[in-house]
């Protein structure tokens, strides 16, 4: 009997048949160390996406806390009814000009067309202006204003009594000199035609007295 012969077999040859062979398993140790290795790297991942939520609730609180501060500072400015009184308080003082009653105007013609300062003085009369000289213009102005014409009237007269006779001669040309005396010229020029309609002028005399306010920053919310 051979030495290799496994005990009881008696000293006979056994031959080896079948496609099975004994296989040689792994130690269960490597996979249980792997299967950790796993379970770690997962834990370590579930650790980092939570801290990164909780940086952005913390975070997302914070702005929303200076978000919250800053409108309702807003609202402290918008306060209901706070538009109404802000809009009475930006109303503009009414402004005071003078009557065309008390202005005197000398209507002086600057062009070749004759006539045409005794058509526009008596058109003023009847708007309710004193009608001082009715003439040509002098050699300064004669045929020289290309425009619709010139209002000219002293230093004081530039922020209200030229402004009132403005309302009749859109686009007319506003200068001072250095008279002393209240009366205001009204220089024809060679486009004028005619003067603002009645309607025209008393919208424009409006404007001046009651202008439009601003809206305020109150108003706006």
């Amino acid at each position: 009997m051979s030495m290799l012969t496994p005990p009881g077999m008696g000293g006979k040859n056994y031959r080896i048949t079948g496609d099975r062979y004994p296989r040689m398993r792994r130690p269960r140790h490597r996979r249980r160390i792997a299967l950790t290795l796993l379970a770690t790297v997962c834990a370590l991942g579930l650790a980092g996406w939570g801290t990164l939520q909780l940086i952005d609730v913390f975070g997302g609180g914070r702005n929303g806390t200076a978000q919250a501060a800053q409108e309702g500072q807003g609202k402290k400015h918008c306060r209901p009814g706070g538009a109404a009184a802000a809009g009475a308080q930006a109303q503009p003082a009414v402004r005071k000009l003078p009557a065309p009653g008390t202005l005197t105007i000398n209507v002086l013609n600057a062009t070749a067309r004759a006539g045409l300062a005794k058509q526009t003085a008596d058109e003023l009369q009847k708007r309710g202006f004193k009608i001082g000289k009715v003439g040509n213009a002098p050699a300064a102005y004669d045929k020289k204003v290309k425009g619709i014409g010139i209002l000219l009237g002293s230093r004081a007269a530039a922020d209200g009594p030229l402004k009132v006779l403005g309302t009749q001669l859109a686009g007319a040309q506003q200068k001072t000199d250095d008279r002393k005396t209240a009366e205001l010229d009204l220089l024809l020029g060679d486009t004028f035609q005619t003067l603002a309609t009645p309607q025209a002028a008393a919208r424009s005399l409006a404007l001046l007295t009651h202008p439009s306010p601003e809206p305020s920053a109150d108003a706006k919310c």
